[in-house]
Parts: structure tokens; sequence; C-alpha cells
């Protein structure tokens, strides 16, 4: 799918959460979420996007310097919490361990978005899901899930 404006990747983001809200029951454990691309293709002005369909209130940044932010959710689909991580930073799935991540990913009740997932792939469940974002020339956008 290819975006030319926020406009047009805020539908993208929106029909991207509805289907996979819809695979809540078939998995078990945290429903995760990897964004990958090249600095600056978009992984958290998406992330933004599906915050605000989810209903998040207040500014959502990147916690590249503080690694993850934890929001509650008012009871979306069965999730509580929305966790954001960036991964960018970390150079080993070891440095998980200290954020809680087995608790984390074992709860059916949480909802995590991870950023650079190529650096912790160890610890990436295998039925996670996946958007690679890659921006063109000309400012659009390039999503391809998985």
């Amino acid at each position: 799918m290819i975006s030319k404006n926020i406009k047009e990747t805020e539908e993208i983001a929106k029909v991207f959460l509805d289907k996979i809200l819809k695979t809540k029951n078939k998995k078990r454990g945290a429903l995760v979420v990897g964004l990958s691309g090249n600095l600056g293709a978009g992984k958290t002005a998406f992330t933004k996007l599906i915050t605000k369909h989810l209903g998040i209130k207040g500014r959502v940044f990147s916690p590249t310097y503080v690694i993850m932010k934890k929001y509650p959710l008012k009871k979306t689909e069965g999730y509580k919490f929305f966790f954001h991580i960036d991964a960018y930073r970390l150079e080993s799935e070891k440095e998980l361990l200290h954020l809680g991540w087995e608790e984390i990913i074992n709860n059916d009740e949480h909802l995590v978005f991870i950023e650079w997932p190529e650096n912790i792939s160890k610890a990436i469940p295998k039925h996670s899901e996946f958007v690679y974002i890659s921006s063109k020339d000309n400012g659009h956008r390039n999503f391809k899930f998985k």
C-alpha cells in the first residue's frame, strides 16, 4: 500500500488495526507488531495514528531513550494496555528481560508495537505481525504487511 500523505497513512493505520484486532481470539499471549524501516520512514508516525484509533489521549512520543512506554486502554477489543517499544538502542534480546518482557508478551490483554524488531529478533513471538515501511524520494510511504 502506498501513502501519499498523512491522511492516507491514517486510513492505512485504521485498516491495519481493525484487521489485527480481529485476530485476538486466534492467538495466545500479547498481540505483537514489529515495525521496520529506515530512520525517518514513519514508524513512530504510524504508531501515533494507531494510538489515536485506540483512543489514547495525549501526545505519543518515540520511546527511543526510555525504550518503552505503557498506555492504558479502555478495554479495546479485550486489551488493557498498549506498549510502545523502541529497540533501536538495544544490543541484544537480553536487555528486554529488565523490562519484564516475558510478562508483557505472555499476557493476552497486551498490545505491543515494537520499532526496530530486527534488533531483538530472537525475542519476537512467532505469531507476531509485521509492518515494513519505506519512504520514497517524493515523500510517499510504502507499507507492506506480513
